[in-house]
């Protein structure tokens, strides 16, 4: 079945006229003049002759866009709508806004509502207008929302009780996935592939042709480097199809992963949430990588010829329907690779980046073993081979780590410690 959006998303007010088609990047991004810090976005602000006028210019639309955003929070959460206002009087009110954490939870917990993604949503049209500023800030408030509004739609639309429309949701994720389109210009992503044949990549020739020289060096597939396609050219969407589904969530999740940097915390922590949701339970297959003491809880054990353990192993595997509208979270869903892949290149962020906090790791730890055990039973090699790399390179890490925590406080215990000198008072008669 095709779903096609009944709604225009588009301009400043909440309510637009109706039109079958999503207004992209592309047609709305020529009217906005914003600039981050004073340096100019795009060309438009070079034929500005002021440039504290566009400065300036750029701080009051932030803030227009956060007043209007604090008015569209629930009625009931009146604290939520002052720190809002409060976060609009700063310097940099779109940065404040992504780095606060009150105003992601309150943002959060309105996208959480049942009655949110619709074609009228207020919220929707605010991020789908804010995504169309030029502002850089903005914009990454809004990509730091796509994890959880990725997940509230793909819960919503893989769940057999959920009859309400999402386009709301579905137009935000096309903005993202147009931007995209008019970015890549109908081109494929492509890396080059190492030789294998050589030692090291230091000893693979800078010129190709230098290999026709190489006594070595036989056929012509020497001869010139070898090229992957990472991702192959997009097409344009004007609806989510259901065929293009997961490929219109894949494209937007990537387009987070290359601000990923930017992102805060408790965004990163969503997305690691979320993608064990979407692996299934728990199961024997995410301790394989693990020491264990052969006592876990889904271990499968042999008695009396029998297996035990085996029907709830099988029943941890089986899709549910986990979707709660009160509280909602990430369900075992469909993971195709298209879908999967922007998601374990995120978890790879989050599980070796070395200024992400601990938390961050331990909850992408949880997540690439989740995801892992779920490759498995679906016996997709390409999602086997990518999450069992990350789990060896996070069990490296963390024996390192204690390797050397070990050794620090053998050193500290080891090293004398200088007797301290007594204390001389002087006191005057």
């Amino acid at each position: 079945m095709d779903i096609t959006l009944n709604s225009q998303i588009s301009g400043d007010s909440p309510s637009s006229s109706t039109s079958s088609t999503v207004q992209t990047p592309s047609t709305s991004n020529h009217h906005h003049h914003h600039q981050n810090g004073g340096t100019p976005i795009n060309n438009n602000n070079n034929n500005d002759p002021n440039p504290m006028h566009s400065w300036w210019e750029s701080i009051s639309k932030a803030r227009s866009r956060i007043h209007l955003l604090s008015s569209l929070l629930l009625p009931s959460d009146s604290s939520a709508a002052d720190s809002l206002s409060s976060l609009a009087d700063s310097d940099r009110p779109a940065r404040s806004l992504l780095l606060s954490p009150a105003a992601y939870f309150s943002i959060s917990s309105s996208l959480s509502s049942p009655s949110s993604g619709s074609g009228d949503d207020p919220l929707c049209h605010w991020l789908y207008d804010t995504f169309l500023s030029s502002d850089t800030d903005l914009r990454l408030v809004v990509l730091s929302f796509i994890p959880l509004l990725a997940s509230i739609y793909l819960s919503r639309i893989h769940s057999s009780t959920c009859t309400t429309s999402l386009s709301g949701f579905e137009a935000v994720l096309l903005a993202l996935y147009s931007a995209e389109t008019k970015a890549r210009n109908g081109k494929p992503i492509l890396i080059s592939i190492p030789d294998l044949s050589q030692p090291s990549l230091y000893h693979t020739p800078r010129n190709p042709t230098s290999a026709k020289s190489n006594p070595r060096s036989s056929g012509p597939q020497n001869q010139r480097p070898l090229v992957g396609v990472l991702s192959q050219p997009l097409e344009h969407q004007i609806a989510v199809k259901s065929t293009k589904r997961a490929c219109i969530v894949g494209v937007a999740l990537d387009s987070y992963y290359k601000q990923i940097s930017h992102m805060p915390t408790w965004s990163k922590l969503d997305l690691c949430k979320f993608a064990a949701d979407w692996a299934g339970q728990n199961c024997a297959c995410v301790s394989d990588f693990d020491e264990t003491d052969g006592n876990s809880e889904n271990s499968v054990e042999i008695s009396n010829g029998s297996l035990v353990g085996v029907c709830e192993t099988m029943e941890n595997l089986g899709i549910e329907d986990g979707y709660d509208e009160v509280r909602p979270k990430g369900v075992r869903i469909p993971l195709p690779w298209e879908l999967l892949q922007p998601v374990v290149r995120i978890l790879g962020h989050c599980l070796l980046g070395p200024l992400n906090a601990e938390d961050v790791k331990d909850a992408a730890s949880v997540a690439v073993r989740r995801l892992y055990a779920r490759a498995s039973h679906d016996l997709a090699p390409q999602a086997i081979l990518a999450t069992r790399s990350l789990i060896q390179l996070d069990k490296r890490g963390r024996e390192a780590a204690k390797v050397a925590a070990t050794a620090t406080v053998v050193s500290n215990a080891n090293t004398p410690s200088k007797a301290k000198k007594p204390e001389i008072l002087l006191v005057s008669k």
